[in-house]
């Protein structure tokens, strides 16, 4: 097996968005049940964001005050994924080298990247759990040689 060298080698092609207009009523639950910790924002299929677990949580009443999952509640069907997303995404091209994404990604202590044409079109996600599981199999390929 040819090793991989560029992020469209181990991006995530099939991606979950969501839109700007979109409530936050649900979304932690929906990342919850498929474990993502990161979900692109898109205008058509332009990237204009990302909402991650910790954008949730900043908007989340503490679980230490009662009554707290009812404030969540409240405010979730309040606020749009325009008011908690991260505007100024980092993001790669398909053709990025992949040591330079891991690198981008461990200086700015991020857990994705988004992957983007160069007219800002989302094609791909690549993830910590993406560069854990190179890392197995290039070690698995290895002991095995």
């Amino acid at each position: 097996m040819q090793t991989p060298n560029v992020v469209s080698d181990i991006m995530s092609r099939a991606i979950f968005t969501i839109f700007e207009e979109d409530n936050l009523t649900g979304i932690e639950s929906e990342m919850q049940h498929f474990r993502f910790r990161h979900l692109p924002v898109v205008d058509g299929h332009k990237l204009v964001g990302l909402i991650t677990h910790r954008s949730l949580l900043q908007v989340a009443a503490s679980s230490l005050d009662p009554g707290s999952e009812d404030t969540t509640e409240r405010l979730n069907e309040r606020l749009f994924a325009r008011d908690v997303m991260v505007r100024d995404v980092i993001t790669v091209r398909e053709t990025t080298p992949l040591s330079e994404a891991g690198h981008l990604m461990w200086k700015n202590k991020i857990g994705c990247l988004p992957v983007v044409t160069e007219a800002g079109t989302l094609v791909g996600i690549v993830t910590e759990a993406d560069f854990v599981q190179l890392a197995v199999r290039l070690l698995k390929d290895r002991s095995l040689a």
